[in-house]
């Protein structure tokens, strides 16, 4: 039996649900009012000061749950684009999301966003808040497989920065930006191992650092005051230098929201830093391992450019996208709880 919608107020909100190395994405395709604005990051905006109660209502439970991840199709200004996208997490809207950049670039092939694709890859263009990221998706026989982007200038902010987070002392960070800026430390400062230290501990151990390097390191990206804010904390398992073997990391960002995937703006910070400090070369591919579920990334800087007054990388960032789902969610009226809510 094909089941039909039940009786409910206002639009069904129509997904498509994927995920990239564990992490989810929630694909909204249908049911979204207008986001207004010029441009993507004007749209961001909009979207974050009226529409915030579709983003808890598709997030939150009962229809989501805390680290869920949802990427909102837009319009975009950029005449290459085939699509813009806004980012939605527990805490609001990211200016990049790697593993979201995967799973649409699958899913703009499968969809039929590019009318005409191509063997052996079909290039996506897909305008993130960051600015336009490249991907190109493998094609053959009609069916499409994996994916690997092209980074927005990604660039070392600062090294060897001391900060002084509550309940471990001082420690040294560093913060690299991959679309979006994150903190960089070893785990094993905390006495934590990526792989194998419980979930709960290492979250601790990263949110504090967020909660320092936020306080205190002031941030400023050349392009707009709306890319300049930390997103979250990566922890390492401390092998930055050039090996054949994985190097480990888990992404605590958000309201202590944990990616399940190596994650991609993640990986992408992460390369431009190795590469800042010498301890890789232009296209010398590394594998990054997430140390939530082991699922794998690939990333290497494949050229040099600048962001303002930073020396800056492109990083190619590869990975796999699988479909889970698609669902049709509604809000009936006298449901106290429908408007989403969070246990912490």
């Amino acid at each position: 039996m094909e089941p039909q919608l039940p009786p409910h107020e206002g639009a069904a909100l129509s997904v498509v649900d994927m995920h990239t190395g564990g992490e989810p994405l929630r694909i909204i395709v249908a049911g979204y009012p207008e986001v207004k604005g010029d441009g993507v990051l004007s749209k961001r905006r909009y979207a974050r000061e009226h529409l915030d109660h579709l983003r808890k209502v598709l997030m939150y439970e009962p229809r989501g749950h805390y680290d869920m991840y949802g990427a909102l199709i837009v319009d975009s200004e950029v005449p290459e684009a085939h699509l813009g996208v806004l980012f939605m997490h527990n805490e609001g809207y990211s200016t990049m999301c790697g593993h979201a950049v995967i799973a649409l670039g699958r899913f703009a092939v499968d969809y039929k966003l590019v009318k005409e694709p191509r063997s052996p890859e079909t290039q996506v263009n897909i305008h993130c808040p960051c600015g336009l990221v490249k991907a190109f998706v493998e094609y053959s026989a009609g069916r499409t497989g994996a994916v690997r982007f092209l980074s927005v200038p990604a660039f070392a902010f600062a090294t060897d920065v001391t900060v002084a987070v509550e309940g471990f002392g001082e420690v040294t960070v560093d913060v690299s930006y991959g679309g979006a800026f994150y903190a960089f430390v070893d785990a094993q400062r905390f006495g934590l191992d990526v792989n194998r230290s419980r979930t709960r501990d290492l979250v601790d151990a990263a949110t504090a650092v967020t909660r320092a390097v936020k306080s205190q390191v002031k941030l400023h990206h050349p392009v707009s005051d709306d890319l300049a804010f930390l997103y979250g904390t990566i922890l390492t398992d401390g092998r930055d230098a050039f090996s054949p073997e994985p190097t480990a990391n888990i992404c605590v960002f958000a309201e202590a929201q944990v990616d399940r995937s190596p994650t991609g703006s993640g990986v992408t910070a992460r390369v431009a830093l190795q590469y800042h400090k010498g301890l890789i070369k232009l296209n010398q591919s590394r594998t990054f391992q997430s140390g939530a579920t082991g699922s794998q990334f690939t990333g290497k800087a494949v050229e040099e450019t600048s962001c303002g007054d930073f020396r800056a990388v492109v990083v190619e960032v590869a990975g796999r996208a699988f479909y889970t789902g698609v669902s049709r969610f509604v809000q009936e009226p006298d449901d106290e709880l429908t408007h989403g809510f969070l246990l912490k």
